[in-house]
């Protein structure tokens, strides 16, 4: 068996679904909650929300920094020449360099990031419905042992209009 899942029509109907699933001692990780809409006003709309994108675009961004600051640097001191007294080195025509490839280091590490966690390229899919994409939320639990089987079809069988599927 690969899942037991129930399909909802509305939001409260899904979040008293994961609270009963919890209730049999289920944690979020193990719960799969899909919607084909931000569901951002329940809780369940926060389960796994917290990410490590943001710090791994900022490495990303500091890292274009210094490969740019690097790249003028080594560029302008490397063949010295007579500027009439001005500094070797000028911040402000490399300025513009060191932005566009701090935007590069930040655009690219995000990318990477989102193909790595969307897991992109990792071949068959997670638990899925077409009717997701309908409207309906899909609660349901993956790989679940055949003793627990009844107990989830209980725990999502909240409102009479669930669609239970065992797959």
């Amino acid at each position: 068996m690969k899942a037991v899942y129930a399909l909802y029509d509305d939001g409260h109907a899904a979040q008293q679904a994961v609270n009963r699933l919890r209730a049999t001692g289920l944690k979020d990780p193990q719960i799969t909650v899909l919607s084909g809409r931000p569901m951002e006003e329940f809780e369940f709309g926060n389960i796994d929300k917290a990410t490590w994108m943001w710090w791994i675009a900022c490495g990303g961004g500091l890292v274009g920094l210094a490969t740019a600051f690097g790249l003028a640097w080594i560029t302008e001191m490397g063949w010295p020449m007579n500027v009439g007294g001005l500094p070797t080195f000028a911040w402000w025509p490399n300025l513009i360099i060191m932005f566009e490839l701090t935007m590069l280091g930040a655009i690219m590490a995000t990318v990477v990031t989102l193909v790595i966690t969307a897991g992109f390229g990792r071949g068959k899919g997670r638990l899925y419905d077409p009717e997701v994409s309908d409207g309906k939320i899909l609660v349901g639990v993956e790989d679940p042992s055949e003793a627990s089987v009844a107990q989830f079809q209980q725990a999502l069988s909240v409102s009479p209009d669930a669609q239970i599927k065992i797959v």
